[in-house]
């Protein structure tokens, strides 16, 4: 009888906001970036300078605001591995209609144009074809990037207006980038609708249990389409700010930027299987990998190094939390 109502003792009062916290993860992953950049700026002497640190923000601002959008996805149950090549057709469209002597407002509009009907192509193969959606975004992936190389093939294209450069290399004020406060302003955006609005709570209810939302009137499949809009159309806006920073388009730009995304969104604390997560975490674990990479980079340690350090970091923050419980579950069982 005691095992029993041990079993169900509900205690008198919840945990205190500080307690909670205190185990939350976006917790730990501030502490991970304040060890990171400690780290770093005892491994380099230049790491400290407010440029230096401006300059860092480009390696991650444009992945974070895919992240950001991404987010919603995932915790909907979904996923795009497509926002790379999304991002290299809308480059290499942006490009052939600049070389037509287009202005920069024109420019902007088509490299969201196509972020946006490339979200929409995945969204009608996924909603409405009932496909998975990883299978379309793999699919999509390639045939984006294949219709860049078709388009531009090994050339490159130049020659964008010079008031185009400003949306990746100006600045709103001192060291503060257009494209970082963009990033701030979008996420925090993105916070606001995942975790305040009536839509926030059908994307975590679609996430949790698609099945119980439809009978709770949740209508789960435009939410999902809309969900694959913003992710095209945050591809769109990463396309016009990386173009503009590097002033040249390439098929082969954002190469494996799909993987650092989705790095980012679990690394974050957003669950892969859907149903939770939070928009601070992911942009937490943004600035963690920003700070990664351009400390690794100040070291001029070879990008494929950074390369198998996210695919281990990724693989990692599935693995462990699983793990985790699995032990867990072993405990309570004994």
């Amino acid at each position: 009888m005691s095992e029993i109502t041990s079993a169900r003792h509900i205690p008198d009062r919840l945990d205190s906001p500080l307690s909670a916290a205190l185990r939350s993860w976006e917790l730990l992953l501030v502490l991970v970036a304040v060890a990171i950049f400690i780290a770093n700026s005892l491994a380099s002497p230049y790491f400290l300078d407010p440029w230096n640190l401006s300059d860092a923000t480009f390696n991650f601002t444009e992945k974070a605001i895919i992240a950001v959008a991404m987010a919603f996805l995932v915790v909907s149950g979904e996923i795009d591995l497509s926002v790379a090549g999304i991002i290299a057709l809308a480059s290499t469209l942006m490009g052939a209609v600049a070389q037509t002597g287009a202005g920069t407002g024109t420019l902007v509009l088509v490299g969201l144009g196509v972020g946006l009907g490339c979200g929409a192509f995945n969204a009608v193969l996924v909603t409405r074809l009932r496909l998975p959606s990883i299978v379309v975004t793999i699919g999509s992936m390639s045939l984006f990037r294949g219709l860049a190389y078709v388009i531009l093939g090994d050339q490159v294209y130049k020659g964008y207006p010079a008031d185009f450069a400003w949306f990746g290399q100006g600045y709103v004020w001192w060291v503060f980038s257009f494209e970082f406060v963009a990033f701030l302003i979008l996420a925090l955006v993105g916070g606001i609708v995942l975790h305040r609005t009536i839509f926030g709570r059908q994307v975590f209810a679609i996430g949790n249990n698609a099945l119980a939302a439809t009978f709770s009137g949740v209508h789960v499949e435009r939410v999902k389409f809309i969900l694959f809009l913003m992710t095209g159309v945050a591809s769109g806006i990463a396309a016009v700010m990386l173009t503009s920073r590097l002033g040249s388009t390439r098929p082969s730009i954002a190469q494996g930027w799909e993987l650092e995304a989705v790095t980012m969104v679990v690394l974050g604390g957003i669950n892969i299987n859907g149903g939770s997560g939070s928009i601070l975490g992911v942009v937490i674990a943004a600035f963690v990998m920003g700070l990664i990479t351009f400390g690794l980079g100040l070291l001029n340690v070879p990008g494929v190094i950074m390369s198998i350090f996210i695919g281990l970091m990724l693989i990692g923050v599935i693995a462990v939390p699983i793990v985790f419980r699995r032990l867990a579950a072993l405990r309570r069982r004994g």
